[in-house]
């Protein structure tokens, strides 16, 4: 199989104002709108022609490598199959945002989202390296830290991830307990991260910490630990109730010594790195939701056009047909936000956290939906492990809780909306 790194295609002309790093505010139906852009170095938005290619590779790729009984396996073991790293490496999925330099093949925003394989590898490739430490280190890390880790990571010979929250830290991450307390030559970090993507797995971790407590979130700092570090340690891999195909751990760091090289960004800049990307995590993430959905209808669908009762397929129920309608609009309607804001991004350089936030605020509640009405459709059948059903429905449930709970979704976007339209209170 060809791997996505040739669908690149070099920059043939001067970027665009929509490709720069910040692109001018904008103004539609008379309000300005601050954007800016994230793209790779020589970005140009895909054309429909590349979206069909790479999505054609991405469903190629899941079919041999993740089909059911792998997906199955993963769920009941716990355990992601660590072979997979270097051939979705091989196959350009986790650097896809990556600049050619450090070999990535340039593309913006994944244009394939993923529809099989559920939790094997999506949940670890999105949340860990396309927004974790490939991405921060992507958006903020000097030269020499690009070169030293980006390579390894796009091949997937070696492992990020991204330790940021703490058992009493969650949503309310400045209040994070972890320090980082200078020596020379560097800092040496104490305390615990909690749910972390890929941490029983991880060579480089972006780990953020107070270096000035007492400043709050001005006192923060983001820093590369490898894991190899003295004082390093993953105390206990989490048994999840879904996803558990993405490996998930508690993080120790007991007088951890990371060199002054290692700060990510600036000292006390933590905040800004930690912030720089959290808008197209969320719409990454956003994608999730999509396949599990269309993965509940491809159970759904055949069983139930399948399945007799009283000598007729339940499909030709009337109740069994609305139920299936209103899966399938949930999905196409989700779909459709989280396409038009990706679009939005690669094609007008326009980041807006409102939208971000809500595509996968809505994602994830319409996937839990769906994911429920897939096991009544099942019936019996539903209610046991036979059928991938309920694991549906587990790593459903994640996409409400992860990367900022729903809750946390709608303040994000009412928010938005009061920076927006603050000057109709002045």
């Amino acid at each position: 199989m060809r791997s996505f790194k040739s669908l690149a295609r070099p920059a043939s002309r001067a970027l665009s104002s929509r490709s720069k790093q910040f692109a001018p505010a904008t103004i539609i139906h008379g309000v300005r709108h601050a954007s800016s852009s994230k793209h790779p170095q020589g970005f140009e938005a895909p054309t429909p022609a590349d979206l069909t290619e790479l999505r054609e590779r991405v469903h190629e790729f899941t079919r041999r490598e993740i089909p059911e009984e792998v997906a199955a396996h993963t769920d009941k073991s716990n355990a992601f199959p660590n072979e997979m790293w270097p051939k979705l490496g091989e196959a350009g999925f986790l650097g896809m945002t990556a600049d050619e330099a450090y070999g990535g093949p340039g593309h913006g925003l994944p244009g394939a989202l993923r529809r099989h394989g559920g939790d094997v590898a999506g949940e670890r490739v999105h949340r860990a390296q396309l927004r974790g430490a490939l991405a921060a280190i992507s958006l903020n890390g000097s030269a020499e830290q690009k070169q030293k880790y980006l390579p390894g990571l796009v091949a997937g010979t070696s492992v990020g991830a991204l330790a940021m929250s703490e058992s009493g830290a969650g949503s309310d991450v400045v209040s994070m307990r972890t320090t980082a307390k200078p020596v020379d030559g560097g800092y040496l970090l104490n305390g615990t991260k909690m749910w972390i993507t890929n941490g029983p797995d991880a060579d480089v971790i972006v780990v953020y910490a107070k270096t000035e407590p007492e400043k709050g979130s001005k006192g923060i700092t983001a820093f590369l630990v490898q894991t190899k570090s003295e004082g390093f340690s993953c105390a206990r891999k989490l048994d999840k109730m879904g996803m558990r195909g993405s490996n998930t751990g508690e993080l120790a760091f007991s007088d951890v010594f990371v060199p002054s090289e290692n700060i990510l960004g600036k000292v006390n800049g933590g905040v800004r790195v930690l912030m720089e990307g959290l808008d197209l995590e969320r719409l990454v993430l956003s994608a999730g939701p999509l396949g599990i959905m269309q993965a509940a209808l491809d159970v759904a669908l055949p069983f139930s056009h399948q399945r007799k009762q009283f000598g007729t397929p339940i499909a030709h129920n009337q109740f069994v047909q609305g139920k299936l309608a209103d899966m399938y609009t949930k999905m196409q309607a989700s779909k459709a936000y989280t396409y038009n804001t990706a679009r939005a991004v690669d094609e007008e350089g326009i980041i807006k956290t409102q939208d971000c936030a809500g595509a996968i605020l809505y994602a994830a509640e319409r996937a839990t939906e769906c994911t429920l009405d897939c096991i009544q459709l099942l019936g019996g059948m539903g209610y046991v492990e036979e059928m991938p059903a309920s694991r549906l429905l587990r790593d459903a449930k994640l996409y409400e809780i992860g990367a900022g709970t729903s809750e946390i979704r709608r303040m994000v976007i009412g928010r938005a909306f009061n920076k927006e339209f603050a000057h109709f209170a002045s």
